[in-house]
């Protein structure tokens, strides 16, 4: 994967104009890559295999402990119901660390379709696992004002104050579990598998500039040439590749923000804002 200095939006960093205005890619070298190895070794590391299948073994075990327990834990104090959070804290970050190394070794190359696959099945053990631990939040919300801000009193569930101030700003959004688990378990073949085709789209789209044929980011990428000549050849190559792909584009689109009108209208949003 290689990554570039400019964004997919052809941002580019200021640049010396007196500088080279065309530097192949062979004059570059070789370019910087994401070392993902913090998280995991690879895609096969048996480390990431152990998470996983401890995750899901602890998310079943934290719902069997939890699942309409909350009320009573808060009845007992705020060490009971800090302990909680501090177990739900600790998964919610494993499940962050598997989800961007899947995500980030994706978006390295999305042409790759190892990659793409291992990102699609990460996905899908994570939107199981998170489907059991999906109660936690809805059941917390559910719980009276004056007993949390009785519990909240105790010095170990105050320190979790700014999340559960946070969660408790979604309360008068949060429709009941049965679709709050729907819309979770669809969110991986809906807006998630739109943003997916568009963003594998986008890499295999190909431009004619002369005699070349670049993908999107070189293409962008001479936007910025002092060349007023080349800008307009990559401008012309941009507009022609968009403009074949102009349906697509628009019911990828148009989906998403239908999926959002939904979903906003469900929780009862009156302002994007």
């Amino acid at each position: 994967m290689t990554t570039h200095l400019t964004t997919p939006f052809g941002i580019g960093i200021p640049h010396d104009k007196t500088a080279s205005a065309a530097v192949s890619p062979a004059a570059l070298g070789e370019m910087p890559e994401w070392d993902l190895s913090d998280l995991y070794s690879g895609p096969d590391s048996k480390e990431l295999k152990s998470d996983l299948v401890r995750l899901d073994e602890e998310a079943g075990a934290f719902q069997d402990r939890y699942q309409g327990a909350l009320a009573a834990l808060t009845e007992q104090g705020g060490a009971a119901l800090a302990e909680s959070i501090r177990v739900f804290e600790g998964m919610s970050d494993r499940i962050g660390r598997i989800g961007s190394y899947a995500g980030l070794l994706y978006a390295g190359d999305t042409s790759d379709p190892e990659h793409a696959k291992f990102y699609g099945d990460v996905q899908e053990k994570l939107t199981g696992i998170t489907t059991k631990l999906l109660f936690y939040p809805l059941e917390f919300n559910r719980l009276e004002d004056g007993a949390l801000e009785a519990a909240l009193k105790d010095g170990e569930l105050a320190h979790y104050a700014p999340w559960i101030e946070d969660l408790r700003k979604e309360k008068p959004y949060q429709l009941s579990d049965e679709i709050e688990k729907l819309f979770h378990e669809k969110s991986i073949s809906g807006r998630g598998a739109w943003n997916r085709l568009f963003n594998e789209t986008m890499t295999a789209l190909r431009f004619k500039i002369g005699d070349e044929e670049l993908s999107l980011e070189p293409t962008l990428n001479r936007l910025l040439d002092q060349d007023g000549a080349k800008r307009k050849e990559a401008s012309q190559a941009l507009s022609g590749v968009f403009g074949k792909n102009l349906r697509l584009f628009t019911l990828i689109t148009n989906t998403l923000a239908k999926d959002k009108e939904i979903s906003d209208r469900w929780r009862g949003f009156e302002d994007v804002a």
